[in-house]
């Protein structure tokens, strides 16, 4: 074996402590699979003195400047778990430059600037790594610049984050509201103190431009990505979808588009849908996520597992060290970054889909002819009515009525200006739900 690879360790929070751990229980089989053992040359902390319990790492090792740490000569590798724009970006910078590979898992600071981290990679000479910092332990982000490069990728869809897939399919099982559900998933450790990184969509937002970058071969950022949460999502929503043989998922949608002229743009977002029950995505429950790839060659790819938590984040983190290693052995380095398409992001408005809207009416003649035309106007097609009895309407304004209508496939912007006319008809109570419809129902 030649001489260790010496790494240092940028947070030793729950994924950096199953780092350590990993690597200490591990140590000899990541030494064989390198061919040669990994070091700890000292991990930067907030605290040094914090009680770490049985942490299998010698405490001298800690140390509150990660900057010197980053800088010293016997670091060949860093590994950084700390999360957040800043101070991170100005460590990953450091090291990148300076030679030494970087392995993240910091998402927020790779979809608002992974250019400024790319470009410092090519600067330096360096590897960066980054599985962990979408979908946890599942190997998806090498595939889709690795084994797929050979292909054209012209879909991805996903369910990019544990705990609003656990919220969703409590609801779900249930028939609980949003709020009881996100409830149980805080008691069950799923849901952080403050939720609304994930409830609100930024979390799989910052993750969906990362998918977007690498399937399409440009530069997305977090700011180019459509993003809707489930707050907004109601018992009443999910009941609805059960009636037509569907189930609610927050998705990352990302996905290529070639206009009547040839040119091609790429559309990402992130928002509450309905898919049928047979899409393959319907199935992921709990808070578990999956990745749904259409490419050209390869056809349809499916990636599951867990998205989250210290293990199988560290997997990734551990998974990316043994590579970055292996090369610094080899004398080699990864391929850079592969943004020559550098397509156009085309805009939500543009993105086709189909709207399932529930309406409170009046009911009386005429009502759903008025609505019908509004639809028209628009240029929308409906594909399905259903009426029903509203359960009462507001005090002084006569008896109402239900009407769920599920549109064809239509520009969201059409469909969006639709649901704004139709709030303003007299007849129309109260405009009680507006969700997407994916998957090919």
């Amino acid at each position: 074996m030649t001489s260790p690879v010496r790494l240092a360790l940028l947070g030793c929070g729950t994924v950096g402590s199953d780092v350590v751990r990993l690597l200490h229980e591990q140590s000899a089989d990541l030494a064989a699979r390198i061919g040669a053992p990994l070091e700890i040359a000292g991990i930067a902390v907030r605290r040094v003195g914090r009680d770490r319990g049985d942490l299998p790492v010698d405490p001298a090792l800690f140390t509150t400047d990660p900057l010197g740490l980053i800088k010293r000569d016997d670091v060949h590798v860093v590994v950084e778990v700390v999360g957040g724009i800043e101070p991170a970006r100005g460590w990953l910078v450091e090291a990148l430059r300076a030679g030494k590979s970087v392995v993240t898992a910091n998402k927020a600071l790779l979809a608002e600037d992974g250019a400024t981290l790319h470009d410092a990679a090519a600067e330096g000479g360096a590897d960066l790594y980054y599985e962990a910092s979408v979908a946890g332990a599942i190997p998806l982000l090498r595939p889709l610049r690795e084994s797929l490069h050979g292909d054209r990728i012209n879909r991805v869809t996903g369910i990019i984050n544990g705990t609003t897939n656990f919220i969703l399919s409590a609801m779900d099982a249930t028939g609980a509201g949003f709020a009881e559900a996100l409830e149980e998933a805080t008691a069950l450790g799923y849901a952080e103190a403050d939720p609304t990184a994930d409830v609100e969509g930024f979390d799989a937002a910052a993750k969906a431009a990362i998918l977007a970058s690498l399937a399409f071969h440009t530069r997305v950022t977090a700011a180019d990505v459509h993003r809707e949460g489930i707050t907004e999502v109601t018992a009443a929503d999910v009941a609805s979808a059960k009636a037509m043989g569907c189930t609610i998922k927050l998705l990352c949608i990302a996905a290529r588009n070639t206009d009547a002229a040839g040119r091609e743009s790429v559309g990402v977002r992130v928002h509450p849908a309905m898919i049928p029950l047979t899409h393959p995505l319907a199935s992921v429950g709990d808070a578990f996520n999956a990745v749904f790839v259409e490419a050209e060659a390869a056809g349809q790819l499916m990636f599951y597992g867990r998205g989250a938590g210290g293990a199988p984040t560290a997997s990734a983190v551990l998974g990316d060290v043994v590579a970055v290693a292996r090369n610094r052995i080899a004398g080699v380095h990864a391929a850079s970054e592969s943004a020559y398409a550098d397509l156009a992001v085309r805009p939500m408005g543009e993105a086709l889909t189909r709207y399932h809207i529930s309406l409170d009416v009046a009911d009386r003649p005429g009502v759903l002819e008025a609505v019908a035309g509004v639809f028209a106007r628009h240029e929308v097609s409906i594909a399905t009515v259903r009426q029903g009895p509203a359960g009462g309407g507001p005090a002084g304004r006569g008896s109402d009525a239900e009407l769920v209508i599920v549109t064809h496939v239509a520009p969201d912007a059409a469909l969006a200006a639709t649901v704004r006319a139709l709030r303003g008809l007299e007849i129309v109570r109260s405009v009680t739900s507006v969700l997407r419809v994916e998957g090919g129902l």
